[in-house]
Order: structure tokens, then sequence, then C-alpha cells
């Protein structure tokens, strides 16, 4: 089974901590024993917390983002994650490019890995509506369902 996920969005400060926020909970009730963490491929928000909308929308459906603090994705953590899971095809692409990688199966959308057919990109909630914040969570737990699933049968 994998040791340790991590889940990767552009900031690093809206998608990938809550989606880590989601898994952690979701899998210790699951009782699994999968660590998680998240970071973003750019850095401009690094050691800075999740956007304060996406806080009060975790909030609001039980998850805690209070003590995320976002970072880059290091070169490093190919080696030390065996899932890496990606919000995005932009960012995808970005990941690979960060881990000088071309292809690698533990590198995936997390929404396509997590059995999600549509939409197959997570959508970045940071211009757009509040309510999109709102949906991210609902998409979230739609995709750590789908991804304890895939943990759990292959």
């Amino acid at each position: 089974m994998i040791g340790n996920i991590l889940f990767v969005c552009l900031g690093n400060i809206c998608r990938s901590p809550l989606v880590e926020a989601v898994a952690r909970k979701r899998l210790a009730d699951a009782g699994l024993q999968i660590d998680v963490a998240s970071c973003g491929t750019g850095g401009w928000h690094a050691g800075e917390a999740a956007d304060p909308r996406m806080r009060q929308a975790a909030a609001a459906a039980g998850y805690d983002l209070e003590r995320h603090r976002a970072r880059q994705l290091r070169s490093t953590d190919l080696g030390h994650y065996g899932l890496i899971l990606v919000m995005d095809g932009d960012n995808l692409g970005e990941t690979k490019r960060i881990l000088d990688v071309t292809s690698d199966d533990r590198i995936a959308l997390f929404l396509e890995w997590s059995g999600i057919t549509s939409p197959l990109e997570f959508p970045d909630p940071y211009y757009g509506e509040r309510s999109g914040f709102t949906d991210a969570v609902f998409l979230a737990e739609q995709g750590v369902h789908g991804m304890i699933e895939r943990l759990r049968h292959g």
C-alpha cells in the first residue's frame, strides 16, 4: 500500500491544502495509515496560510486549514512520496518538469486517479465566485472518497 501522498496545485493556498485536509480526516476515519501533505508548483505563497475563503468553506464542512502553511514542490519530493496527485493539467506538466520526469505512474491528476470522470481537472476557485470554494469542498470529498476506494481495492 502507498505510504504517503502529496497533493499539488498552483500556489498551495486553495485546492491542494483542502484536499490534504479532507484526505487526512477521511483516511483516518477509514482506518488507513497514510501520511498526506500538499504543495504548489509556484513559490510565491510559500509560508502563507491557506486562502481565507478556502479556510472558511473548509471549516463549514468540518475541515481545519488553520495550521496550513504553503510550500513549493521540491525535486526531492519524488523520492519521498509514493503518490503525487495534481489538481490540473498545467500543474501536472509543471510538476513533471520540476521533478525531471516525463512519465511516472506515481504522478497523476487527482480526480482522474480517484475515478472521477467529470471534471478531470479540479477547478481553481481563487478568481471565481465565493460559491466556488464551497463547490471545491464537495469535489474534494468526492475525489477523496474515490481515492480511498481505489487504495482499498486497487
